[in-house]
């Protein structure tokens, strides 16, 4: 990948995914004699069904759509499988290979940091797309450990080249309900596309009546969305860590940003579009940001949904306020500011928390010379990280047995409020 600095066209926000796009188009578009394949809502249907099927990497090799499948939608999706499940010449196994230890080795904590700091920053995304933190946190957390799993991306049995195809189908699917026809025709019709009155029931027929402002928002999961947004699996996950005190080695921040590079071009993401280095990612990052805050100001209705499902991790009172406190600390002033989180938490917590955590990097420092596996931070973000995470993980096999019996009680008591929440 080029070494140079990122500079994203001035249009990125107007291109989206010929390759998807164009499958999609196959199917819900009209036909040489103006007729579509199948009625729309029938065909979503279908798209959907088909899709429910990959499962696996091995089964995309020489994927066949269902018999009944009409010849044209199914001709339309195995082209699509057949040319999106290659991997880009560029992609390195041994690097991929590394980027699965790094998750291995962070385990519940990296449910923190999606949490904390990746979910936040998404959403100043100049999207145009409203989000439910929780349905986003479970899409992300489901993301990154199906593709960064032990062989997630690579072997047969894995499940994440599947999951990323299915991904990008969706977006395609989204665009072409949205726009209301092909992606790249839509522009050619003006910048505003009416509401209307839904079509029935269904998260389908509702995108598809909304309405869009195209010189606002650009093709929705446009090349600069798809862009930020994957900016915060692998640039914002790498930035907390050193935030916190525990950043990885050079060799391991570079194979994490190219695992997810190989991702995003899996998800059809312009190789343009991807930073190679951090010093590249921060800066792609920074003019994202401040291109999002000058589009679309302040979003403090983000915050109530946000607060909620970092809150509800904790049955107990006095601890409701530490994955806010630890997602202002990760995000920084600016975004939390702006996503409303600072009223969230008193001012007492805030300056107590700052404190703590400051104290806990001066200790790790020290302990980090004597006793290598104890670090204060990275207990603290297992710990949340366990009430966040959607399995129950192993204690962590670099702590003295001390710190395992801390994280040993906090994971129990994870389970039995879990327990209790599936009996109610």
């Amino acid at each position: 990948m080029s070494a140079d600095l990122i500079e994203s066209a001035p249009d990125a926000r107007l291109r989206a995914d010929p390759l998807a796009d164009q499958a999609v188009a196959r199917i819900l578009g009209a036909a040489d004699d103006g007729t579509p394949p199948l009625p729309r809502w029938e065909a979503v249907a279908l798209i959907e069904r088909e899709m429910a099927g990959w499962t696996t990497n091995g089964g995309l090799a020489g994927w066949q759509a269902d018999a009944a499948t009409p010849a044209p939608v199914a001709a339309a999706l195995e082209d699509f499988v057949r040319q999106a499940q290659r991997l880009p010449a560029w992609a390195d196994v041994g690097k991929i290979g590394c980027a699965e230890a790094v998750l291995a080795d962070s385990g519940p904590m990296a449910c923190a940091l999606l949490a904390c700091a990746s979910l936040p920053e998404s959403f100043m995304a100049r999207t145009g797309m409203e989000q439910d933190a929780g349905d986003a946190l479970r899409g992300a957390t489901g993301l990154v450990f199906a593709v960064l799993a032990r062989g997630g991306l690579l072997d047969a049995d894995g499940a994440g080249l599947a999951q990323v195809l299915r991904l990008r189908l969706t977006h395609a699917v989204t665009r072409h309900l949205i726009v209301r026809g092909n992606p790249a025709e839509a522009l050619a019709y003006g910048a505003a596309i009416p509401a209307l009155l839904p079509e029935g029931a269904g998260p389908q027929r509702a995108l598809f009546a909304r309405g869009w402002d195209l010189r606002a928002h650009g093709l929705p999961c446009n090349q600069e969305a798809l862009a930020h947004t994957l900016l915060g699996f692998h640039y914002v996950f790498l930035r907390s860590l050193r935030r916190l005190g525990l950043g990885l080695s050079r060799e391991e921040e570079g194979a994490w940003l190219h695992a997810w590079n190989v991702v995003g071009h899996l998800l059809g993401i312009e190789q343009g579009q991807l930073a190679g280095t951090m010093a590249q990612a921060a800066q792609l990052f920074a003019r994202l940001q401040r291109d999002a805050r000058q589009a679309a100001g302040p979003r403090p209705a983000v915050a109530p949904g946000l607060l909620q499902a970092l809150r509800g991790a904790f049955a107990a009172r006095a601890l409701a306020p530490l994955p806010v406190l630890v997602a202002r600390r990760l995000c920084g002033r600016a975004t939390a500011r702006e996503l409303g989180l600072d009223g969230q938490v008193a001012l007492f917590a805030r300056v107590l928390f700052a404190c703590a955590m400051g104290a806990a990097r001066a200790v790790d420092g020290v302990l980090r010379l004597l006793a290598p596996g104890v670090s204060i931070a990275r207990l603290v973000m297992r710990l949340v990280g366990h009430r966040l995470a959607p399995r129950d993980w192993d204690l962590d096999p670099h702590a003295p047995r001390w710190i395992k019996a801390i994280e040993g009680r906090f994971r129990s008591a994870r389970a039995g409020n879990a327990g209790r929440e599936v009996a109610a």
